[in-house]
């Protein structure tokens, strides 16, 4: 007899969509095991709204009357970062399984606490670990297509803190949300490249704001109160060197390259997005003696083909570690001890940042 779906509530998922439209309710519905049951709005309209417009059996005024239904197991939190802590704490409260976007927090303590309210199994949204290029390239690495690892640099850009901003996102561009070039994009891509090569051991960083306003999508201009340039640097446990660039703005494609280099040959990963989660990606291989070659993902690492291109793709891989994680009782999908790493990680990086020695003037 087979096991029992896993029904599923969602806090933040709005009739317009948005991002938990667009990724969450697709990738839910694409994995066997998972059940979309109810939706939590911010009042019992919008919430009946909701469930209207994405067919989902119930809508609850509050994450309270979300978190009371006994057909809901696990609870996703979807919304702006600087409401995360208030609405993962009933859920925890609640006994039932908690499964919130990254950011965990929007500071370190909030992490702090979430992380010791949290039972093991409490899981945050850091799918690009889960994503099968970044499951390709660590077999690769595995098997020793470069050899020793000798040092990995990443450069990519991050259209909202330089290019248009409209009204909806703006909070973006305030570092007190919590919600920055450096906790978002930066964070998820230094996660894939640990999934991959092994954790950091040091840590250093640089973080900048070169412009302070940024275009309003319609005209006009946004102020600016966050970094737009972050480098985090230092060495992984194996002793390889590593580097993480993030640009705010845009620039032409790639928007994301990473490169891993060992003796003799590298890797390459280009995107045209700025991550992993979307975008068309290329795996590339160069070797000193033979000329570079394009290495496809295999079929057998990507479980949901149909839904390439969307942003539901790479979610649903993160859904599906989960409910194995959740039957086999392993470890392989992120919780909140893996969240509250990197944003003491991230912290360390800035407090770095803000220690940093000048170099004296030259003298004539």
């Amino acid at each position: 007899m087979g096991r029992s779906p896993i029904g599923v509530g969602i806090v933040g998922l709005s009739a317009s969509g948005g991002w938990a439209g667009a990724a969450h309710v697709a990738a839910i519905r694409a994995v066997d095991g998972l059940e979309l049951r109810a939706v939590a709005g911010s009042s019992p309209e919008s919430a009946r709204a909701a469930a209207t417009a994405f067919d989902v059996p119930a809508g609850c005024g509050s994450v309270e009357e979300l978190v009371a239904r006994d057909d809901v197991d696990l609870v996703v939190v979807s919304v702006r970062v600087p409401r995360h802590y208030e609405l993962v704490v009933p859920i925890l409260e609640s006994g039932k399984i908690a499964f919130c976007e990254w950011p965990l927090a929007r500071t370190p303590d909030e992490a702090r606490s979430l992380a010791a309210m949290a039972p093991p199994d409490s899981f945050v949204g850091l799918q690009g670990r889960s994503a099968p290029v970044s499951r390709f390239v660590r077999d690769l690495v595995a098997d020793g297509v470069v050899g020793a690892v000798q040092s990995t640099d990443f450069v990519g850009c991050a259209p909202p803190w330089g290019g248009p901003m409209d009204e909806q996102s703006a909070y973006l561009l305030d570092r007190t949300n919590g919600a920055t070039m450096l906790s978002i994009p930066t964070a998820h891509t230094l996660d894939t490249v640990e999934s991959v090569l092994g954790d950091l051991a040091t840590v250093t960083g640089t973080m900048a704001r070169v412009r302070d306003r940024v275009p309003r999508v319609g005209g006009g201009e946004l102020a600016l109160a966050a970094d737009d340039q972050v480098v985090l640097s230092g060495r992984l446990a194996t002793g390889a060197v590593a580097s993480i660039h993030y640009r705010g703005g845009t620039v032409p494609t790639p928007r994301f390259r990473w490169e891993i280099q060992g003796d003799g040959a590298s890797l390459e990963v280009l995107n045209d997005a700025s991550t992993l989660n979307r975008g068309a990606v290329v795996v590339r291989a160069h070797h000193v003696d033979a000329p570079s070659r394009d290495l496809p993902v295999p079929d057998g690492y990507d479980e949901y083909p149909q839904l390439r291109g969307t942003q539901a793709h790479v979610v649903a891989h993160a859904y599906a570690a989960i409910v194995r994680d959740l039957a086999s009782g392993s470890r392989t999908a992120p919780r909140f001890t893996d969240a509250l790493r990197l944003h003491e990680l991230l912290d360390l990086a800035e407090r770095a940042s803000r220690d940093q020695s000048t170099v004296p003037p030259r003298q004539e």
